[in-house]
């Protein structure tokens, strides 16, 4: 276990030293929040009302959600590194075979981490707050980097099944209704009645719950749906199963040559 967690700390440290050499993968890194603020929160916004609150108070945590759940980054990174050969030249190496993904993951955290608190010192500028403590916005800070790091497992798994990065790109149309169809934008009340039942019932709706309810910003409407009911506990269930899942299938899959 000792020896995974360190060739683990070095596929990380890989992954973030390219990532320091690329200038334009930074730039991206950090204006993504700044885009999708302004974007949501004043284009959108301004046609939305939301009860119990102002709608960029509601938003942030849905945008804190989508950047939590979105796969295409690892999934893209590993298609290419399996194109080039870098994912064999892996496997020929003495290092444990879950070490390669783990960093991954582990990267994926840390510039997620500086995302999410990008994201929020914009939302703070213009209108969003934290009501609720420090301790609580805390706590859905490493809810949200626990999301996180459970759904890179899923990203690396179809990176290792996908060909091609063009088809990896376009997964995003089937990955974009699952963020869509939640109440990470809108709430859910305003749905036709079966679309509802999905959206409240859809893991990316209780992690938007739970950060609202931890730091205290508008839940609009109460929702008979157990994830509404008991976000947090919603959160960590999902969280666990998805790793529990993708991290041995994605670790054996890593494991087999292509």
């Amino acid at each position: 276990m000792t020896s995974a967690v360190v060739d683990g700390m070095a596929a990380a440290e890989r992954v973030l030293t390219r990532l320091r050499h690329d200038p334009s993968g930074i730039a991206l890194t950090l204006a993504g929040p700044v885009v999708l603020v302004i974007a949501f929160g004043y284009i959108i916004g301004s046609a939305i009302e939301v009860p119990g609150g102002g709608y960029r108070a509601y938003l942030l945590p849905g945008l804190f959600v989508v950047i939590a759940v979105n796969i295409l980054p690892p999934l893209v990174t590993m298609v290419r590194d399996n194109q080039l050969g870098v994912v064999d030249r892996y496997r020929s190496m003495p290092i444990a075979r879950s070490a390669v993904p783990f960093g991954q993951a582990a990267a994926t955290s840390v510039y997620g981490l500086v995302n999410f608190v990008l994201m929020g010192l914009i939302g703070l500028l213009v209108g969003w707050r934290i009501e609720r403590g420090a301790g609580r916005a805390l706590a859905a800070l490493g809810l949200l980097l626990l999301v996180q790091f459970a759904m890179t497992w899923v990203g690396l798994y179809l990176g290792l099944v996908v060909k091609s990065q063009e088809a990896a790109g376009q997964l995003s149309v089937v990955v974009l209704p699952i963020s869509m169809v939640s109440n990470v934008m809108v709430p859910t009340g305003g749905m036709p009645g079966w679309l509802r039942v999905i959206a409240e019932w859809n893991p990316v709706s209780a992690l938007g719950q739970a950060v609202r309810e931890l730091c205290g910003n508008p839940i609009p409407a109460e929702s008979s749906a157990w994830p509404l009911q008991h976000p947090v506990a919603a959160s960590l269930l999902y969280a666990g199963v998805i790793l529990a899942i993708f991290v041995p299938a994605t670790t054996l899959r890593f494991a087999r040559p292509r």
